[in-house]
């Protein structure tokens, strides 16, 4: 075996091993999903008979960006291990997915958007 066969699979593993790390994080993170004082103050604010909807999407979408700014960090350093970046460029990359991958896990559905617009 030469050195770029075993780095490739190097490589690999630190990606699966990395993947799994974050799989088994995530899980934790994602299901302690609780409002903070703000958003409750908004559900109280929201109509009587939307007040449930609206602490459902506040929740969803909190989710939802945690789950995105997991998936996109490891996304981000996996692209940056196999395009062989050093260890600032492979960090670089899971920071920037952090942050796109949260945004975008933030965006929520039609349906929760139509609520939180109706219930500021």
């Amino acid at each position: 075996m030469n050195d770029q066969e075993s780095d490739g699979s190097m490589s690999t593993a630190k990606l699966l091993f990395g993947l799994a790390m974050v799989a088994l994080v995530a899980q934790p993170a994602i299901g302690q999903t609780r409002l903070g004082d703000k958003d409750r103050a908004r559900v109280a604010r929201a109509a009587p008979s939307e007040r449930e909807e609206v602490r459902y999407c506040l929740i969803e979408r909190k989710k939802g960006g945690k789950k995105g700014a997991i998936i996109g960090a490891a996304g981000g350093a996996g692209v940056g291990v196999i395009a062989g970046g050093n260890v600032g460029e492979t960090l670089l990359g899971a920071g920037a997915g952090a942050l796109a991958g949260h945004l975008i896990g933030k965006g929520g559905g039609k349906r929760c958007g139509d609520v939180l617009r109706r219930n500021p």
